[in-house]
């Protein structure tokens, strides 16, 4: 028979769907049709039957698909739910030990189930019959802890919360080879009976900078006899140290810079880092004889930390208290990597202060005696180098500022006239653009233009007349001093001053393409900083505004001001009433 397929076969006729049977309907067809000849009439009948019967077959292959599909749906939803535990240990092979629901309980594993996938602390699928049968991995939800201390055997004890006492607890497999140390953050399974997470701590590490500041004595204008005390007291020790050690000498613990705000405290602090991070890169630093010292590693490098007071308060009773001593243990771990941690606290005050100043009265204050207890376990200049910075020294508690604690006492005082033209040299430099008549004025000379520049500036800062007038001060002795806005200036006023002007020249260079900065804009500079500070002494704040002026309160009976060139009604000194 031929395999030409005939003419009357529909073009639709699709195709089998399995290899046909001999009992196959669609066989006997074929069967019957090869007997027939190749024009019989009968064939295209049978052609149209066969045709029929594997539609029908296609058909019937969809519903039992359909069907397939609903059943599997059916059993999915009719089946119980999975319930979801803990993998707490695999005590032998095959067998784990679970929690489900605060219960525990031996499970076996599913023996399909790769045991690579079963990891301490990780959530498990676990059905009917308490069998193990998948894994979901790690929760990424659950209380954070702080680790107290490290035991031998490898399991933690936790920090003792209030209202709870502490807790041992043990770390799940991907923890055991991590550096935990007392004072990290870590987060526990829902079981609180693992830690899976350690946590960074970002409130201390952000206080902490990689790099030492590049601050340089030079970089600091005047001020040179806080300097010279500091590095006296900070470097000579570490640049002769078989000196110091011959006379017995005790190093200093902690250091404290006071004075009136804005001038140039917390750049000191870091250029005492600075200073002595180059010391220590440059020199071989004498290592402590103490036994107890014998394990810290050379001194190969520094690490300053920088906080201010009010980022150290907290609303929660005891927060406070662990922040300083994160602090010092943060200090203690970057020395025990061979670097010499500096520990600069500004606002001091507002953490130091004396304990009825700092909290209400009835209320505990557990925050100075922290502090004093922490430094009280500090090697001088062995392993942190404490420095603080307060404007309100008078206001820091006595425990703190005693000898054997914060040793040195450093003043930093309002530039005079020298010191003033120093701070602005380092800010007016001859590469400045001046303006053509002011160098034409100086023989186009940029050097003596400058210099011509800072000296009319500061010739107006510390002029006396009406102008310039600031404060009126009646002392109990019955004189009266005037105080003028040489009294006021500071580092930051001058830094202040130079922006300002070089603010006017850009602007007028931007706008009537006149390039330069003109003594005009230095004096305009003047006027409008001390114009817009006129609100800074306010009268009825006058008590603390001496105390930053260097007059004690008590012996000040009546304050004026000169508001915009007129003298303001007296107000009496409130402390003395």
């Amino acid at each position: 028979m031929s395999d030409r397929k005939p003419s009357h076969i529909p073009e639709d006729t699709p195709p089998l769907r399995e290899p046909p049977t001999k009992t196959d309907p669609l066989v006997l067809l074929d069967e019957c049709l090869a007997t027939l000849p190749e024009e019989a009439p009968q064939q295209k009948l049978l052609y149209k039957i066969r045709h029929q019967l594997l539609q029908e077959g296609v058909s019937q292959q969809e519903r039992e698909a359909e069907i397939k599909k609903l059943h599997s749906v059916v059993e999915k939803l009719t089946a119980p739910a999975n319930r979801i535990g803990t993998l707490i240990d695999k005590p032998a092979e095959g067998v784990a030990r679970i929690s489900v629901g605060g219960n525990e309980f031996y499970a076996n594993i599913d023996p399909q189930l790769p045991s690579d996938d079963l990891e301490i602390g990780a959530q498990v699928l676990v059905n009917e019959a308490y069998a193990l049968i998948g894994t979901l991995g790690f929760d990424r939800n659950g209380p954070i802890v702080k680790v107290k201390e490290l035991l031998s055997d490898g399991r933690v004890r936790l920090d003792s919360e209030a209202g709870r006492p502490g807790q041992l607890i043990d770390l799940a497999f991907k923890l055991q080879d991590l550096p935990i140390k007392p004072g990290d953050e870590i987060r526990l399974d829902p079981t609180h009976r693992l830690g899976i997470e350690r946590i960074e701590n970002t409130q201390s590490s952000k206080h902490a900078l990689d790099e030492i500041p590049d601050v340089t004595w030079e970089q600091i204008g005047g001020q040179q006899d806080a300097i010279d005390a500091i590095r006296r007291a900070i470097e000579y020790p570490l640049l002769h140290a078989k000196t110091f050690e011959a006379y017995q000498f005790t190093q200093p613990k902690g250091f404290l810079l006071y004075g009136p705000p804005g001038c140039g405290k917390t750049l000191i602090g870091k250029a005492t880092a600075a200073s002595l991070a180059n010391i220590v890169a440059q020199h071989q630093v004498a290592e402590p004889k103490d036994s107890a010292k014998s394990q810290l590693p050379p001194i190969t490098g520094g690490t300053f930390l920088h906080v201010k007071g009010p980022e150290v308060l907290n609303m929660w009773v005891g927060e406070s208290e662990r922040i300083i001593r994160d602090l010092f243990m943060q200090a203690r771990e970057r020395r025990k990597e061979g670097l010499l941690p500096f520990l600069f606290i500004d606002e001091a005050e507002s953490i130091l202060g004396t304990r009825r100043a700092v909290r209400s009265y009835n209320i505990a204050n557990t925050l100075v005696p922290m502090f004093c207890a922490e430094l009280d376990g500090v090697d001088s200049l062995q392993d942190v180098v404490v420095i603080v910075a307060s404007n309100r020294p008078d206001l820091i508690d006595p425990a703190v500022l005693r000898p054997g604690r914060i040793d040195r006492k450093i003043k930093v005082q309002r530039p005079d006239r020298q010191e003033a033209q120093e701070i602005l040299q380092i800010y007016l430099t001859p590469t400045l653009p001046l303006s053509e008549e002011f160098l034409a004025a100086h023989g186009q000379n940029a050097d003596n233009a400058c210099d011509a520049l800072i000296q009319e500036t500061i010739e107006q800062l510390f002029k006396k007349s009406d102008e310039t007038r600031v404060l009126s001060i009646r002392l109990r002795n019955g004189k009266q001093e005037t105080l003028y806005r040489r009294d006021l200036i500071s580092g930051a006023i001058l830094a202040s001053l130079a922006r300002r002007a070089k603010e006017r020249a850009i602007e007028r260079a931007i706008n009537e393409q006149a390039h330069g900065l003109t003594l005009e804009d230095m004096l305009q500079s003047i006027d409008d900083e001390f114009r817009e500070g006129e609100i800074l002494p306010p009268d009825d704040s006058a008590e603390e505004w001496l105390k930053l002026l260097d007059h004690h309160p008590d012996q000040v009976i009546g304050v004026s001001s000169f508001r915009k060139g007129r003298r303001t009604e007296e107000r009496i000194n409130r402390a003395i009433i």
